[in-house]
Order: structure tokens, then sequence, then C-alpha cells
């Protein structure tokens, strides 16, 4: 099946792509979308690649599931479009954006983090409308596994922002020694205060990058 993904990506997955449990989980994501309602839309499933080619990557920001609301999710791990209500876990990230660095993000839409270099990666891509974690253990986490062990083997000085205990399940899959590794409770409003406020994830990543000489996100 040929996957509409940007072309450095489609490159360093070709071979992830041919591999059985993939085309099951296409057969399987295809038939959902025919059968259901699903999130995001097909042509987004792939946005986070989209926006950020993996020689552009920076920052792995890693998410569990897509929103699984009407008009909420857009490909892109806690992002939602532009006019659509912030959920609890975005406003919340975006709460501590302004406590740490001072920022006022006037919109949920995070497409111009991704734009320079911060990879908003689900590790479930997709979702059946109001049914959280329907497409979970269907391949997806084995595709997205693959990614962040391939990041990490091939890149070196990424920052890698693990939120909460099912996204720290995925240090395994990370070199220490060759990247920085920020880990704190979830955004979401059962764990935030348990230590996601003051945890100050967008000031550790630029001390970070500047630190190896690479340009700083602008949050």
């Amino acid at each position: 099946m040929d996957i509409n993904i940007e072309p450095s990506w489609k490159n360093a997955l070709k071979n992830e792509f041919e591999k059985p449990y993939f085309l099951s989980l296409i057969d399987f994501v295809k038939n959902e979308y025919k059968a259901h309602t699903c999130f995001p839309k097909g042509k987004q499933i792939f946005k986070a690649f989209e926006l950020t080619p993996l020689d552009r990557v920076k920052v792995v920001l890693l998410g569990q599931d897509p929103y699984h609301g009407i008009g909420q999710a857009m490909g892109l791990c806690f992002s939602v479009p532009e006019g659509i209500t912030n959920p609890p876990s975005l406003q919340n990230i975006i709460t501590e954006l302004k406590d740490d660095l001072g920022v006022c993000l006037s919109s949920g839409d995070l497409s111009a983090w991704a734009q320079q270099g911060v990879f908003l990666l689900n590790a479930t891509l997709t979702v059946r409308a109001h049914e959280a974690g329907s497409h979970q253990k269907k391949g997806w986490e084995i595709f997205t596994d693959s990614i962040i062990q391939k990041i990490s083997e091939e890149k070196e000085n990424i920052v890698f922002i693990l939120w909460g205990s099912y996204a720290q399940q995925k240090i395994k899959l990370i070199n220490p020694e060759k990247h920085f590794i920020i880990k704190s409770p979830h955004p979401s409003p059962l764990s935030s205060y348990r230590g996601f406020f003051g945890s100050r994830p967008f000031s550790k990543t630029n001390n970070y990058l500047i630190s190896k000489n690479i340009k700083p996100i602008n949050w």
C-alpha cells in the first residue's frame, strides 16, 4: 500500500510499511473508517510526519491517543484546530507554558511547534469517535515504538518529553547517553498538580538545545 507520508519519513520507514503487522493495521484502519466515524480525518493521520520531517526533529513530545470528540483531533498530539475549545490537558499545558516562559498561546493549534521541529507523536494515530483507546493494540504502538527507536538510534541531542506513566514506558527505546529526557506527571487534571505544574519543560528543552548549539523552539 502507498502511504501518503513526507518523503524523509517514507524512506526511513519503508521496511516498516511492508511488515505483516502494518499491512493488517492498515486493513483494520480502512475498515474502521468505512464502518464508523473515526478521527483524525484520513488525510491528517500522518500530519505530524508532514509538518516535522525526520531531518528537522529536535523534540519528541509523546501523547497516547488522538482526541475522540468531534472536531478535536488533527494528527498532532495534544493539539486542536483553531476555534476548538481546548481540552483540559491542553489547557494545563498552556498554563504551564505561561508560568514557565511567560508565553500566552491564544490558540490550541500547535502546528507552529511542529514546523519548528517538535514532533507531536501519538502512540496510537487513530481512534473511533467517542471511544477512547478503541484503536489501541491493533499495531499502531508497534509502529510508533519503531519510530521512537529509529530517532534515538539515528539522531543525537533530541529532547524527549514524556508526560505520564504511559509515555515514560518508552524510555527503554531511548538512548539517554545521546539524548535529553524530560519526565513529569501528565498534564491531565487528574495528575497535573502532582508535579506537572512547575516542571518547566519548555525552558528545560530550550536550555538543552542552546547548550548543543541548536536553535531553540519559539514556543
